[in-house]
């Protein structure tokens, strides 16, 4: 099946040869120019990819990528702006994108990253399997993590965190490792992203009410540990 990314930019002259080169490339490429038209087209759940511009007709692409995640997109999010510092990065990540690079940008790079967050967003399908009691279970094969038999609505970098501590669950995983695995080869930001992505499964979990806590072991990395924070 061919994938299909949502592409959401007002610029014509950055658009059109983008959707070209991403269909070159064998994907089924949407445009859309606003704000609205990419949270409508979000909703329908026909994207595993958005690749987001933050400075639409009709307000700011972080409010966007926001919303999107509150309505629950659990797809990827590559956001491409102008704003390239560090701050940017942190925020556009804590909102709930899954990468972000500055204008201008290597065409070669943007694909790549692509290619690296749709394989990420691949993967069989199959029926979760109820849970026997209540807890929490990361499923690789569905790429999906539940709290007893309710659904946690992560996105797919923090899923990919999350199964890498639920893999050694008890035992500690060094930042480098997480950065390596999840991040690969092709991030040259900041670590902090990292930070940013704990801090938001640590969030969800609190609200799942999951009986499970990812705990910072300082100047090492992270421990998934089973029952609820400061136990």
């Amino acid at each position: 099946m061919v994938p299909s990314i949502l592409l959401v930019e007002d610029d014509d002259g950055i658009a059109l040869p983008l959707t070209r080169a991403l269909e070159r490339e064998q994907y089924a490429v949407e445009r859309v120019s606003t704000g609205q038209a990419a949270l409508a087209s979000t909703a329908t759940g026909r994207f595993p990819l958005v690749v987001l511009d933050l400075g639409l007709p009709d307000g700011d692409g972080l409010d966007v990528c926001r919303q999107a995640r509150e309505d629950g997109y659990t797809g990827a999010v590559l956001i491409l702006t102008a704003r390239g510092s560090e701050i940017d990065r942190v925020v556009g990540l804590d909102v709930g994108a899954d990468d972000y690079m500055a204008k201008p940008f290597s065409l070669a790079e943007l694909l790549a990253r692509v290619r690296a967050l749709l394989r990420r967003q691949a993967g069989p399908h199959t029926a979760p399997v109820p849970l026997p009691a209540p807890g929490l279970r990361v499923d690789p094969q569905s790429r999906q993590a539940f709290v007893a038999d309710i659904v946690l609505p992560v996105t797919a970098k923090e899923f990919d965190v999350l199964a890498e501590l639920d893999g050694v669950r008890g035992s500690v995983v060094t930042r480098e490792h997480l950065m390596d695995r999840v991040w690969d080869e092709n991030w040259f930001g900041s670590t902090k992203t990292l930070d940013v992505t704990v801090a938001r499964l640590r969030h969800k979990l609190v609200t799942a009410g999951a009986p499970a806590q990812i705990v910072t072991v300082r100047g090492i990395g992270f421990r998934l540990e089973d029952g609820p924070p400061d136990a």
